[in-house]
């Protein structure tokens, strides 16, 4: 896919439903988009504790449950609920004519 200014196309907005995790691997890495009460996040799909993948976890309002050790991370701020050093890695998106 080519890149517009420096974004990767790699979905179209309506593929992704409200309430939804979609696993999309971008540039060989796997990146998780989540809508969530009218908002797109777009995280790592790796926990930063221990690497388990995000995709199998559950979403709790705005927080994503990594579904090995229960580990909740807000997805506005990225940080880990119990210590605010563990952070999520966030991506930069746009929409761009959907």
């Amino acid at each position: 896919m080519d890149k517009l200014d420096g974004f990767v196309p790699v979905l179209d907005e309506k593929e992704l439903k409200e309430g939804e995790m979609k696993l999309i691997s971008v540039e060989g890495i796997p990146v998780l988009f989540i809508k969530q009460f009218g908002k797109i996040f777009v995280i790592d799909n790796r926990c930063p504790h221990m690497g388990c993948g995000f995709s199998g976890g559950t979403l709790d309002g705005l927080v994503i449950v990594c579904p090995c050790h229960d580990w909740r991370f807000n997805l506005e701020t990225g940080e880990y609920e119990d210590e605010s050093s563990f952070k999520l890695v966030i991506y930069e998106w746009k929409v761009e004519s959907g």
